[in-house]
């Protein structure tokens, strides 16, 4: 294991055997965000994105909790979230669009799986960073809330769009006007969660995936991320248009040579590195 100096202990790094792990680590507030927790994040992510000992990344939190949004204790000492002005900042809103670009954005269209493994509250802007993740894996003691309108807020870091892709609008609708609490087992009904494991299971359980997913074949596994995150925008004929270029690049490169010669003996692929 390799400590990554993120500049803050309001967010923790780790790099093992091509699997990068981010913590989120305030586990006093919930793992609630700081703006230091925000900038570390975003250059953690920048640092690994085109990294050849990265493979994959997973994202979770300390403590038992994954990661409660927006710091509220924090909004209540300033006098709310914008303070007492009454004013919108112009610049605020330009530094928390990139911010979230950099973050849930940089997630979302990540060149390398992302695994988010929620072991408690994953909650407004947190909720974000595990929707955004390509797989989500969580305990009984998961929950999941928008919580935003508990705190008379709209919404952001990508939470509506991600639930209208992942649940459908009806339900995201639910879910940010009634600001219901969703567990483990209802998560995995609604594909917000992809594996339920008991709490002491959860770490094992998420370093095999990882290890898994870094072991593949990571120019395999770029492309295929590439494909979905372009099937959410493009109709059937874009898809197919765009996929085959990438296919068929796939098919000239040695790890495919590999995997074909490791089917046919009936081992496992070892891909280089």
């Amino acid at each position: 294991m390799a400590d990554v100096d993120t500049g803050t202990t309001d967010l923790l790094a780790d790099l093992t055997d091509g699997v990068g792990t981010i913590t989120f680590n305030r586990p006093d507030r919930r793992n609630a965000m700081s703006d230091q927790m925000m900038s570390a994040l975003a250059a953690t992510l920048g640092l690994w994105k085109d990294s050849d000992d990265v493979g994959v990344v997973v994202v979770t939190g300390a403590g038992g909790h994954f990661c409660a949004g927006g710091d509220v204790k924090g909004f209540n000492e300033r006098g709310g979230a914008g303070g007492t002005s009454g004013q919108v900042d112009p610049a605020k809103v330009e530094s928390q669009r990139e911010n979230q670009k950099a973050t849930v954005g940089a997630i979302y269209t990540y060149p390398k799986p992302v695994i988010a493994a929620v072991p408690g509250a994953a909650a407004g802007a947190g909720l974000g960073f595990a929707l955004s993740a390509d797989v989500r894996i969580g305990t009984p003691k998961t929950v999941m809330a928008t919580a935003f309108g508990g705190v008379a807020l709209s919404g952001d870091y990508g939470v509506t769009w991600l639930l209208n892709q992942l649940v459908g609008p009806a339900r995201a609708r639910q879910y940010l006007f009634f600001n219901d609490r969703l567990r483990g087992e209802d998560l995995l009904d609604l594909g917000l969660l992809n594996w339920v494991v008991g709490v002491e299971e959860l770490e094992a359980k998420t370093t095999e995936l990882a290890r898994q997913l870094a072991d593949g074949s990571r120019g395999t596994l770029a492309a295929m991320k590439q494909n979905l995150i372009e099937a959410q925008t493009n109709d059937l004929f874009a898809s197919m248009h765009a996929e085959v270029q990438r296919h068929l690049d796939r098919g000239t490169t040695d790890d495919h040579r590999e995997a074909v010669a490791a089917f046919v003996e009936k081992r496992k692929p070892n891909f280089a590195r």
